[in-house]
This record gives C-alpha cells, structure tokens and sequence, in this order.
C-alpha cells in the first residue's frame, strides 16, 4: 500500500480516537453536585441542564464526525478525487480556472454535507435548550452572504496561490507567503467595519455609567480606546459574550447585548479589563506573528509534496495538478496540524491567565471578573468540570473553575 495512505489513514484513525477518547472521559468526568463557587447563579436544575446539553451536543458531534469521516473515505476510495478532475478538465479553460472549479466544487459538497447537521444543531438542539433566536430568513441570509464572500474573496485568493505555483517555479511558496499574509492583516483591518456589520447591528454604546467606566479604565491603562460598540447577538441566539477585534483605527470593543442586559456595570467593565489586557499583552500581535509564520513553514512545505508523484497514486489520480495538490498535502499535513494546535491552545490558555490577570490588576476588582465569568458560563449552559484531557485537546480557554481560582488568589 502507498505510504502516503498509511500516514493518512493512521492520522485520521489516530486523531477519531483521541477525540472520542476524550469526549468520553468528558462526559465521565461531569459531577452530579453543582460546585459550591456556583451556587450563587446556578440552581440543580440549570446545572443538570448543562449536563444534559454537553452530551446531546457531545453525541450529535459522534454522528456528524462519523458522517463526515465515511463520506471522505467513501470518494477517496471510490476513484471521487479522479473524477471530479476529469470532469473539471474537460472545461478546457487552462490550470488556473481548472483548480479553481476543482477546489470550489470540493468546498461546495462538504458544505452541502454538512447543511441539514447545521440546521439540526440550530433549529433543534439550540432551541431545545433556549438558544436559538435565528429565524430561517436569517438562517438562509447568512449562508448566502458567506457564500458570496466565499466567491467574491476566496476566488482571487485561490487564483494568485495556484497561479504562483503554475508559473513561478521554487519562489512560488514565499510569493504565496507574502500574498497570503498581506490578505490576512487585510481582512483584519476591513473586517470589522465592511465585513461583520453584513450579519449583524453594531450600534456605538450610548453615553451613560457603563460608557464612562470602560472609558475611564481605558484613560488609565493608556488604552486607545475610541469607541465601543454592542452587537445585536440576540438576534440569533441568547447566549453572551465580549471580544476585541481588528488592527490600528479598525480596533473596537463588542459586547454582545445579551451581556449587557444580565450584567452589572462593574462585572462588565472587569471583562473588558480582560479584552484590553490582550492589547496591551501583545496577544493580538502575537498570534498574527504566529499565524503567519506558520503560514510560511505550510507553503514551504507543500511546495516540496506538491509534486510527489506518491502523492498523487495515493488517490488514485490520472494526472498531477497543484490544485489537487494542495488539497491532498492538507490530509496529508493533518498530524503535524493537530500537534501545533495542541501547542496554539496550550498558549492561547496561558494568555487567557494573563489577561485575567490583567483585569484583576487594573481594576482591583477580582469579584466582578469572577462574577461576570460565572454568569456567562450559567448563561451558555458551559461545562463546569471538563476532563484535563478534553481541555487539553479541545479548550483555548482555561476551563471556568481554575479561571476563577486563579483571579480570586490574585485578589
């Protein structure tokens, strides 16, 4: 057999089974008794429902990821690969156009896979427990219009990178580097004032207490802090949350309404102690740093596999393509894949332990981190004894309850 199916199949086999691993040492690891820190915004009924929400979300994962699995092997081994690129080689319209049709038609199969599990997650699973808000008109808009910034930024994307590789020899993978990391820091820039308010209201915060203190601790933590702005979330589900978004004078604070409403001006203003303290932490410039370095080690490598004819005989291929390249070192790419995002999620935890920090510092006020954490979490229904291993695997945040120890000993 190919070594390169080996490698793949190994990777995938190992990767099913580490996670179901760990989602069953997660469902083991829930205890009936509601932590005692959480008795001041849980009730035992609102605790056993988050349990219950961890293992329907938990089971139905199971299904989509075993759905999702056979159907890869199934067109794999069913010569899929071969005769899509037939098909979009009889076009006749030259390399560029031919990857194009190739990578979007790919893309457009998984999505169409995994519509009716996306529905049934959101009209079903959410609902049930008092989540979703998302009407089918939103539903559907919002598949249209990321579908359309799939098109309309995603194709001139696609065609550089592929032409890059077709016409410029061994510079290809650092000219691809630089384009594809001056796309990114653009998206990053235009991406909260062109591309977010497409699916949602942004509305500047109104003048009031809250307006005030978050612009009084960002005076006095030297945070250049021009506006803040609440996001419509309730428009598609009830839960809550805050975040900080975009570069230079495209930065701004969110907070969803859902958070508004539930919590108090302090708690509130401890979050955003949190958001700032990532700005002013360098997290933000540090995970671009990282991103585009290992944008560069990515390319770098798949200029040496694109053209391994093995690679290509591992699916069953009649003829070699960069388009159809790229998408089999990405399987092939997958175990490296899983250990870096074992190693991104270790950091992105130790920044959420910095930021908390931060907050904690600069507000002296660890009660009102806390208590706004807690409420989030009673909020979302989140899981409040994950596995460590399932933290591990799965978590870019420290799971709730070491959070709050943490900040609590910082008081």
């Amino acid at each position: 057999m190919n070594f390169i199916v080996v490698i793949i199949l190994v990777a995938l086999g190992v990767d099913t089974c580490l996670h179901f691993f760990a989602d069953i040492l997660n469902l083991k690891h829930m205890s009936p008794e509601l932590p005692h820190t959480f008795q001041d915004v849980y009730d035992t009924g609102r605790y056993a429902e988050s349990q219950k929400y961890l293992t329907v979300n938990t089971n139905f994962e199971w299904i989509v990821s075993a759905v999702n699995l056979t159907a890869l092997l199934c067109f794999w081994f069913l010569g899929g690969f071969n005769a899509l690129d037939h098909l979009a080689r009889g076009f006749g319209k030259g390399p560029v156009f031919t990857g194009i049709l190739y990578i979007a038609t790919l893309l457009l199969l998984k999505a169409i896979l995994g519509f009716p599990f996306g529905i049934y997650h959101t009209f079903v699973i959410e609902e049930k427990f008092g989540f979703n808000k998302t009407t089918w008109k939103t539903y559907i808009l919002d598949l249209i219009k990321g579908l359309l910034l799939a098109v309309i930024l995603g194709i001139p994307l696609m065609a550089g990178v592929l032409a890059f590789f077709g016409y410029c020899g061994s510079n290809a993978w650092w000219y691809c580097w630089i384009a594809v990391s001056v796309f990114a820091l653009l998206i990053r820039f235009v991406g909260p004032t062109w591309i977010m308010p497409l699916f949602n209201k942004f509305s500047p915060l109104e003048h009031g207490e809250l307006k005030s203190a978050l612009f009084s601790l960002a005076e006095r933590i030297h945070f250049p802090l021009k506006n803040v702005f609440l996001m419509d979330g309730s428009r598609r589900s009830s839960k809550s949350n805050a975040f900080f978004t975009g570069f230079g004078r495209s930065k701004r604070i969110v907070l969803f309404d859902t958070l508004v409403e539930k919590t108090t001006v302090p708690e509130l203003v401890a979050v955003m102690g949190h958001e700032m303290g990532h700005y002013k932490l360098h997290h933000i410039w540090q995970s671009t740093v990282i991103g585009i370095l290992h944008t560069g080690v990515l390319f770098y490598l798949l200029s040496i596999f694109i053209s391994l004819p093995p690679l290509f005989e591992a699916f069953y291929m009649d003829y070699s393509s960069v388009y159809a390249g790229m998408i089999f070192f990405g399987m092939l790419y997958s175990p490296v894949e899983m250990l870096l995002g074992f190693l991104m999620q270790l950091n992105s935890r130790r920044n959420e332990y910095l930021a908390d920090r931060f907050a904690v510092e600069k507000t002296r006020d660890p009660l009102a981190l806390s208590t706004a954490l807690k409420k989030l979490s009673a909020q979302n229904l989140s899981n409040l004894t994950p596995h460590p291993f399932y933290v591990a695997l799965n978590y870019s945040h420290p799971p709730i309850l070491k959070r709050i120890e943490a900040i609590l000993n910082i008081g």
